[in-house]
């Protein structure tokens, strides 16, 4: 088993360290949408690969994402649209 002669000093950890960092990931442009994605991967917002439709979207914008529900909005909604029926 391995055992240290000396003592690792403070600094000599540190300067050993200074290599274990982490790194930004490498993002470009989609040439469809315009969204930054992962190279030489499908785009998760307009499903295009090498100017091909991969995935279909069936969202209708290239950008369009899901519409987020308010409970309470949707009941005023629909408080409102009685209201004119009736």
């Amino acid at each position: 088993m391995a055992v240290p002669q000396r003592r690792t000093s403070k600094a000599r950890k540190r300067l050993r360290r200074t290599h274990f960092k982490l790194s930004a990931k490498g993002l470009v442009a989609c040439p469809h949408c315009g969204e930054m994605i992962q190279p030489h991967k499908v785009c998760p917002f307009c499903g295009y690969y090498n100017g091909k439709p991969i995935v279909v979207k069936k969202n209708k914008g290239a950008n369009a994402a899901p519409a987020k529900t308010d409970k309470k909005a949707n009941k005023k909604d629909e408080k409102k649209t009685d209201e004119k029926k009736k």
